[in-house]
């Protein structure tokens, strides 16, 4: 029909922008809280891969990328290097000095290792209580033990006071270190076992101390 006016102004058409404008304003507000929800999720999905006390990657998250290392050096035939690291007699730190101050030490630990492993391909993991994981993608056995040694020195540098350890007045760490060219048959869990048993030698070896595991041939 006929355009009509009343008071000089079109009432169609401006009936129209109306309408026009509440659909943008909704299409919007919709596209406000479609990515509200997104960056909730991505916040989820990062707490869900990040130890709520030390603010490190958590198990999981080691889990994951070990794998995915694990495949990309299968798949290039490159050097993996892991390495496992163990607070010395933590447990008569926590029963002396208390929990508050054993969680302020593992944070401390944990910001330590982040340190060290300074490579954005690096990953520093905590792997469960006082133990500590890294993932050195493209690493060399050169290149482990001279990230082990270089962890031993932060650590020592940091000068934690520990008068309840059995071998000094500090913290210290005992490391197991792995590294290898992954082949077709083996599986991550192997490499994990080999620095476990490289970590137990190191311990037994009087702790402070790292031990390279020797893999079978």
């Amino acid at each position: 029909g006929q355009t009509q006016f009343v008071d000089g102004r079109c009432v169609r058409l401006y009936g129209a922008f109306q309408d026009i404008d509440a659909q943008m304003q909704s299409e919007l507000k919709l596209q406000e809280l479609t990515q509200q929800l997104q960056q909730a999720n991505e916040e989820l999905n990062r707490l869900a891969m990040v130890d709520g006390l030390t603010q490190i990657a958590n198990r999981r998250q080691f889990d994951q990328v070990l794998a995915q290392e694990w495949e990309r050096a299968k798949r290039d035939h490159t050097f993996l290097t892991l390495i496992l690291c163990d607070i010395d007699f933590f447990k008569p730190y926590n029963d002396n000095y208390g929990h508050p101050a054993g969680d302020r030490c593992l944070a401390q630990v944990a910001g330590i290792l982040r340190q060290v492993a300074r490579r954005s391909t690096d990953l520093v993991a905590r792997y469960g209580g006082e133990e500590f994981a890294l993932v050195l993608p493209k690493t060399t056995i050169q290149g482990a033990v001279s990230v082990a040694k270089r962890i031993q020195a932060a650590i020592a540098d940091a000068q934690i006071p520990h008068e309840f350890s059995a071998i000094a007045d500090r913290i210290t760490l005992s490391l197991g270190v792995v590294c290898c060219i992954t082949q077709p048959q083996q599986q991550p869990d192997q490499l994990i076992d080999w620095a476990d048993t490289a970590l137990y030698h190191a311990k037994n070896s009087g702790r402070n101390t790292y031990h390279l595991a020797t893999l079978p041939i």
